[in-house]
């Protein structure tokens, strides 16, 4: 995939953020190693520079039983040859088409059979490739990127049958309107330089493109000596770098050809619009900022994160009503950083009258300078995020590698420390020299409704596409015999749990990775059953009011409160608390404030109301959403409760009454879970919560939140027209008449991932993308309940290929019901789900997300191990009995969102 770009949900509203990368700096003489001091929470960090110049950080984490990978090359888009601005982008995919010593299909099979998240990016200056796999597997993932590193085929029939998935890869960016504007921003920000390419490619570039061209790039650029590895993990530092040794230090050196010239011009002033199939606007104004080689880019960090800030007056444009959301990100690159100042504003909105109030309040900060709290409270949050980053393997890992293999740093502690030393001087520096109008581009994405969705009696295309039979991949010696020794993971959280007087369910998981503590809440509810008719949306509504306060502190005294102890906190159905742990005390007093007693002001409810107004007319008339009322209508029975909608009119007849009845009603303790994981005792986690949460009271019975069974569904298909899109985004789906606690769930569920769980390795993967190129992405789900359940295969596609790669899902699900599955497919599917249960939980999040799931279901805590057991059970046979009683490919609903299927 090309990281292009980066679209990070913020309260329901998408702010444009580039994922960029750049140089590399872990400068160590020889072969010796230097172990770090274990300084922090018994972490060790241990450094390494081969002879042939390959840089490695080994850095133990020992949140999970799991490992991440990352191999960073100091090569992207701006070493592409004229002409060919998809040439990085291109030999990232190719590195997965085989090497000298391994085919590709040994390397999907393997990559697969991990269970684990692999895959690469290209940006402008690094190109990354990562695996997180379970550590017993870190052996496999080294052998890969050393024959990786040591050759690539790159044939010219391997490129021919990547070109058609890279070309699939280009027209689902170019049907994102957000992309088009992303384009034209970074061309003008970097205009007359090699930044100025995203590195994506273009289909008329790529069809100029030939293996021989990608074979001289990867002989130019993949070199040991121009690559820097990140292996962070359970693991055993030493033991680690004299595996990468033995791997690694055979592969020679190069000599690098030179880096691109760099000459940065000044920005000039433009104004870019667009249409966009979101529901609401966007306003953007973008400037150039210092890059992380600068000495002024810990000062552009902190203005960032205090423009950003909730207590400042460009978020101060929500409670005012001008915008639906506001803030400052920064997108760095070494040479030169980007800031973007983005506001949302509902369709029908004055976009140009939001870019005119977001300009004002820039020069006004840079006019009086910024508040020295917010300075303050930015040094804060950078502490607090620096930690929280151990509480993820990968997350751990991806820092490594931006600090050292992209910013040219010794660690991420030393953005950190040069964080702490800025002054307000020096960010209000910052501010006037590169906050300057007469060089910032505006921009606005204008919402443009879609067409009606038209629904067809039947699906074009009966064209036959007859399976060839597919023999087990034969692998090597150093794969084979650790790969399909299949056993159930060992458990290694031990969650304490505890059930308060008011029915609150507690669960507690002491953690030493990091300094901090983390609070996750959940409340069972389903709007579309506790919601009174007539009063769609005032869920919404009330979760937008939760962020002005509480009744002892208006909304700025709570900002200012959380930002005076670093805490990152949100209240709602879904509630969470993220603090370093010396302040957790108070940061669950201001939670269980915000959850249990929220101000819910009268002026802000008007304000709140109207901009949900706002948001649900664009909605109804968004292509995204009406792609996905069509899919419900097909599936669903009339008078469903997944068919109500929340319209302006519903909005519009909502009192304040109503939403604090809504509160009232939904907001239970005998219906919550809390999740805590950190540094803290489960019984100082206990005595906090009872403390703060003890006092919660239950008014009335419990409502309904189980929706209820639904009868099968009959085909259909639906076209929802997308002006936006060049691509066509596919939806295939139908009910499944059994539930969660069906006892044939599991074979399902293990059939699924025969199907798309594999990834590279699965049936439709294999199918849809590898042999055909009809797709860049193809992804199978099956999705259960307590009552009802849904299978669904997404894709997308080029129009007239939609009925080709339908027949090809419809086929591939019917040969589950017709053929047992071969045993070497049965036995990796089982591979793959065995060793994503250590991998669900190498972060922190995934561990709160999994048990906040399963306690909403119903399940034991420790569902995934008894899963385990089951899969190691499961025959052919049995998968395909479920199948051919549970699926029915016949009765597949089709929804096409973009142009007309072909």
């Amino acid at each position: 995939m090309s990281k292009h770009q980066g679209l990070k949900r913020a309260r329901g509203f998408r702010s444009l953020t580039l994922l960029l990368a750049a140089s590399v700096a872990l400068a160590l003489a020889g072969a010796a190693c230097s172990a770090a001091a274990a300084a922090h929470h018994g972490s060790t960090v241990l450094r390494a520079t081969l002879k042939n110049g390959l840089r490695v950080i080994v850095v133990r984490n020992t949140l999970a039983p799991t490992v991440t990978t990352m191999v960073n090359y100091r090569v992207g888009a701006i070493e592409t040859p004229p002409g060919f601005p998809g040439m990085a982008h291109a030999q990232e995919h190719m590195m997965f088409r085989g090497s000298p010593g391994l085919s590709a299909a040994q390397l999907n099979e393997i990559s697969a059979a991990m269970g684990g998240y692999f895959d690469a990016d290209t940006q402008q200056t690094v190109t990354q490739y990562f695996f997180n796999v379970p550590a017993a597997d870190l052996d496999l993932a080294l052998h890969i990127e050393a024959i990786r590193m040591r050759g690539v085929d790159d044939t010219q029939a391997s490129w021919d049958k990547e070109r058609g998935a890279i070309e699939q890869e280009v027209a689902r960016d170019y049907s994102n309107p957000s992309f088009h504007f992303y384009l034209r921003l970074v061309a003008a920000m970097f205009r007359g330089t090699p930044l100025a390419n995203i590195g994506l490619g273009t289909r008329p570039s790529f069809n100029r493109t030939t293996a021989a061209m990608l074979r001289r790039f990867w002989h130019e650029w993949y070199a040991p000596n121009d690559a820097v590895m990140i292996i962070v993990g359970d693991v055993n530092p030493p033991a680690v770098v004299r595996e990468v040794k033995r791997l690694f230090a055979g592969i020679p050196a190069k000599k690098l050809p030179a880096r691109p010239a760099m000459h940065l011009q000044p920005v000039q002033a433009e104004t870019l619009k667009f249409t966009s199939d979101q529901p609401y606007g966007s306003a953007y104004l973008a400037y150039r900022m210092p890059g992380t080689a600068s000495p002024d880019y810990a000062a552009a960090e902190v203005l960032a994160d205090v423009l950003a800030s909730q207590r400042g007056a460009l978020y101060g444009l929500v409670p005012a009503g001008k915008a639906l959301y506001a803030t400052f990100e920064m997108a760095p690159l070494p040479q030169a950083s980007m800031g973007l100042a983005f506001a949302a504003y509902p369709r029908g909105g004055n976009g140009t009258q939001l870019l005119a109030e977001m300009q004002g309040i820039l020069a006004a900060d840079v006019r009086h300078g910024v508040s020295p709290s917010l300075v303050a409270a930015a040094k804060r949050d950078e502490l607090l995020s620096s930690e929280l980053n151990k509480n993820s393997v990968m997350g751990l890992a991806s820092a490594w590698s931006q600090a050292v293999a992209v910013e040219g740093r010794r660690s991420p502690q030393d953005d950190v420390r040069a964080i702490q030393r800025v002054t307000v001087a020096q960010v209000n520096r910052v501010a006037r020299e590169y906050l300057l109008p007469a060089h910032s581009i505006q921009a606005l994405l204008v919402p443009q409704p879609s067409g009606k969705p038209v629904s067809h009696a039947t699906f074009g295309g009966a064209e036959s596409f007859t399976p060839k039979r597919v023999k087990p991949v034969p692998l090597p010696k150093w794969a084979s015999a650790a790969l399909f020794h299949l056993r159930v993971p060992r458990q290694t959280t031990r969650p304490v749990v505890t059930t308060l007087a008011n029915g609150l369910r507690l669960i507690v998981q002491p953690e030493k990775v990091s300094d901090t503590v983390s609070v996750y809440g959940h409340i069972r509810h389903n709007a579309d059953l506790e919601t009174l008719q007539g009063q769609d949306g005032v869920g919404d509504v009330l979760s937008d009011l939760f962020s002005y306060g509480t009744t002892t502190l208006n909304r700025l005294a709570f900002q200012r409160a959380l930002d005076q102890i670093g805490a990152n906190e949100a209240a709602g159905t879904d509630f969470s608390l993220q603090v370093l742990a010396p302040q957790f005390d108070r940061g669950l007093r201001l939670l269980a404030d915000n959850e249990l007693h929220p101000a819910l002001p009268a002026q802000a409810f008007t304000i709140s109301r109207g901009q949900e107004v706002g948001l649900a007319a664009g909605r109804l008339q968004s292509p995204g959403y009406l792609a996905s009322r069509a899919m419900r209508l097909a599936l669903f029975p009339p008078h469903d409760p997944t068919l109500r909608q929340t319209t302006p009119k519903t909005l519009q007849g909502l009192t304040l009454a109503d939403v604090k009845a809504y509160q009232q009603r939904v907001f239970r303790p005998d219906l919550t879970t809390i999740v805590v994981i950190g540094a803290i005792t489960p019984a100082a986690a206990e005595a906090a919560v009872r403390q703060d949460f003890g006092g919660w009271r239950n008014h009335g019975p419990k409502p309904p939140t189980v929706l209820p069974a639904v009868p099968p569904n009959r085909p259909g298909n639906s076209h929802v027209p997308d002006a936006s899109r060049v691509q066509d985004r596919v939806t295939l789906a139908e009910t499944v008449g059994l539930s969660r606690f069906n006892p044939q769930y599991y074979a399902v569920q293990l059939g699924n991932y025969v199907l798309g769980g594999g990834l590279f390795a699965s049936r439709l993967y294999r199918d849809l993308r590898e042999n055909s190129g009809l797709v860049y992405y193809v992804a199978s789900s099956f999705d259960a309940g307590r009552r009802r359940a849904t299978y669904t295969v997404n894709f997308g596609c080029d129009p007239p290929n939609v009925s080709k790669a339908r027949t090809i899902v419809q086929r591939d699900l019917e040969q589950m019901r017709q053929q047992p599955v071969p045993q070497f497919h049965l036995t990796e599917a089982k591979a793959v789900l065995l060793r994503q249960i250590p991998l669900s939980e190498s972060s922190v999040d995934g561990i709160a997300e999994g048990w906040l799931s399963r306690a909403d279901l119903g399940l034991p805590l420790n569902e995934p191990y008894i899963a385990a057991r089951a899969y190691l059970r499961l025959s052919a046979a049995q998968v395909q009995a479920a199948f051919r009683k549970w699926i029915q490919p016949q009765r597949l609903v089709q929804v096409v969102q973009g142009p007309a299927p072909r």
